[in-house]
């Protein structure tokens, strides 16, 4: 028995409410990260990892008071497609231990990955949803994963290539 066309594109749904777990868990493993890195990096970068776990806290309260609102129940319900990035996104949970004296380097190319990985994620979210408070959700995280990425790449250049800040 044959499923059809009709199928395969039904198995590539997904709950709204599933995307935003997936995607809460993904900033509370971040801010975690980040908080338990920042003794550990050297003066020229903590500011930029405790930065860093503000931001993915402030993701987090976002994601935790959209879980509370009632009037939002029906839409969560809704089924959206999966983006093809959202293995890399769930990837991401699961964090690499940098040891108890990561270099600038190191981590610079792990906050990069990571905000490029959410960038990516939160953009197909956007494109797969129709206009609306959901797809400019979607938007605004992939305009704040992109503005993280630019800094950080900044940063980078900065620390990396030029010698230091």
């Amino acid at each position: 028995m044959t499923h059809g066309h009709g199928h395969e594109k039904l198995k590539h749904l997904t709950k709204l409410k599933d995307i935003l777990e997936v995607a809460t868990e993904f900033e509370r493993t971040a801010r975690d990260f980040y908080h338990d890195l920042a003794p550990k990096v050297s003066k020229h970068i903590r500011y930029l990892v405790e930065e860093l776990a503000e931001e993915e806290q402030s993701h987090l309260d976002l994601f935790s008071m959209l879980a509370q609102r009632h009037d939002l129940d029906e839409a969560r319900e809704i089924k959206i497609e999966d983006p093809a990035s959202d293995r890399k996104f769930s990837d991401c949970v699961h964090v690499p231990d940098l040891g108890e004296n990561p270099d600038d380097q190191t981590v610079l190319q792990y906050a990069l990955m990571r905000e490029h990985t959410a960038m990516e994620q939160y953009l197909a979210l956007a494109d797969s949803t129709e206009p609306g408070p959901i797809h400019d959700l979607f938007k605004y995280l992939a305009n704040e994963e992109t503005k993280h990425k630019n800094e950080l790449e900044v940063l980078y250049y900065e620390i990396i290539h030029s010698g230091g800040v």
